[in-house]
């Protein structure tokens, strides 16, 4: 299978922009938490200037509050942003994929990938499975025949979503069977099977995600209420699930 370059396919902005809101949406990054231009920048090896403009992206879609010059902070979300942002691509990829059918997009190529891809087993790595998930999209989105909707789609396009309640490995793997059906369904010429294929294509990372998040959600809720801590000299004293409390010749310290 050819590797393709992902920022030759989008621009660097929207790659930019679909890794941190990816980030965002599964917890990584957490309400509060301030986004350095200059960091992001070093760490995916660009320079400010997409950085930026992805900042921007993400502030029109209330993910982040803009700093001037200072980069910006992440704004809390909700199981109702998760759910609005993938419920707008389940529809929009479930219209693109009904246009691709009849249009009759040859899929050929993309089957060429498929079968590549599947004959690796579990031994694809995960830039392998990244560029062959990203070329299958865009290019039902491309075959759509629609510059908005591609542009709409590129904008919200967050990659792999899994999620911390699957792992990427089984994420993946569920991942390219339901891109053969799909693929099938348009070489089939089906558009209602097409359509009800992405939907539960989109769907699915829609519902691992929020499982992630509601578990973070439960698990912050779990430290902030634990009690208090008893004065016991001679021994350390562990109270509630991630605080450790050690004793010093004077106290009970919570570090």
């Amino acid at each position: 299978m050819k590797k393709l370059d992902s920022l030759e396919i989008m621009p660097t902005r929207i790659r930019i922009a679909s890794i941190l809101r990816k980030a965002i949406l599964s917890g990584e990054f957490k309400e509060g938490e301030e986004l350095s231009l200059t960091d992001i920048a070093n760490n995916l090896g660009v320079s400010r200037t997409p950085v930026r403009e992805a900042f921007q992206i993400l502030s029109s879609e209330n993910l982040i509050l803009l700093r001037m010059n200072k980069g910006a902070i992440v704004k809390g979300i909700t199981t109702k942003t998760i759910r609005e942002h993938f419920e707008m691509r389940s529809l929009l990829e479930g219209e693109a994929a009904v246009r691709a059918t009849l249009r009759h997009f040859d899929v050929s190529e993309l089957m060429e990938s498929q079968v590549h891809i599947e004959s690796l087993g579990e031994d694809f790595t995960d830039d392998e499975y990244q560029s062959y998930n990203q070329n299958l999209h865009t290019s039902i989105w491309k075959a759509a025949d629609n510059s908005k909707m591609y542009s709409t789609l590129s904008s919200l396009w967050n990659g792999s979503s899994f999620g911390k309640t699957v792992s990427a490995k089984d994420h993946q793997i569920l991942s390219i069977r339901e891109h053969r059906n799909i693929l099938e369904y348009i070489q089939s010429c089906n558009p209602y099977l097409v359509r009800k294929e992405m939907e539960h294509h989109i769907e699915r990372s829609m519902n691992n995600i929020i499982d992630s998040f509601s578990l973070k959600e439960n698990e912050k809720e779990k430290e902030n209420v634990r009690p208090p801590a008893h004065k016991k000299p001679g021994r350390s004293i562990c109270c509630g699930p991630g605080s450790l409390y050690v004793e010093t010749k004077e106290s009970v310290s919570d570090i």
